[in-house]
């Protein structure tokens, strides 16, 4: 029941955190009060319904749990009654964003864990839950979802912090609140870290095996041309 309440704990934080980003994007978008109500949900909620969708346990916590959805709309509120100065709400946005990476990683990955799979599904479904409710909500938008764009690391951030919760909780077999503890530091200092130092997964290479194969099949002149 502990570790229930934890992980619910861990979740609606989560929720609350992504509801206040996806109210952030609606401000940016200037939707009225329904867009950033809508945003607010998508984000909030879309990580972990994906997740227990998957998990296949029953209706998922957002439908059934009554906190889940006043939560993310609360999130949403607060972006909704607040007007920032761009810088300094870059400033928050990015400070909100790197503790909902780190929170929805380590639920999602205990919650996997909880229910009896692998370390594998622990790191994929910790990884979805971090990033299913952005991705579903640039979809909204018609956009490319962000985690798959040349940008500071993000969706690698969510996987960095859930295998180390899946190392404690099984590896290592130390109490789960101690690896959270740390996995959530790693990922909040990795996420801010990867901002300001610019580090980048790497895009597609140029190298084309097409044009290498030409050079190889392309017969070679003899050094010393036979005399006519």
């Amino acid at each position: 029941m502990q570790t229930d309440l934890f992980i619910t704990t861990l979740d609606l934080l989560g929720v609350f955190a992504n509801g206040l980003l996806g109210g952030a994007v609606a401000r940016t978008q200037n939707m009225d009060l329904f867009g950033f109500a809508a945003m607010g949900l998508v984000s909030g909620l879309g990580g972990g319904i994906i997740r227990d969708v998957l998990l296949e346990h029953g209706t998922p916590a957002a439908l059934v749990d009554p906190a889940y959805i006043p939560t993310a709309l609360a999130g949403a509120a607060i972006a909704f009654l607040m007007h920032i100065q761009s810088r300094a709400w870059n400033r928050v946005f990015l400070l909100v964003d790197a503790a909902a990476i780190s929170l929805w990683a380590t639920a999602g990955a205990l919650k996997t864990l909880e229910a009896g799979l692998e370390w594998l599904p622990a790191v994929l479904l910790g990884t979805i839950t971090a990033i299913g409710g952005g991705v579903t909500r640039d979809l909204m938008l018609q956009k490319v979802p962000a985690v798959f764009k040349d940008g500071q690391l993000y969706a690698t951030v969510a996987i960095v912090v859930a295998i180390i919760q899946v190392v404690f909780a099984e590896t290592l077999g130390l109490h789960f609140a101690a690896g959270t503890a740390v996995a959530i530091v790693v990922g909040f200092a990795l996420r801010l870290i990867a901002y300001w130092r610019g580090w980048r997964l790497p895009t597609g290479l140029d190298w084309e095996p097409s044009k290498i194969l030409q050079r190889v099949a392309k017969p070679r002149a003899p050094d010393n041309p036979p005399e006519s």
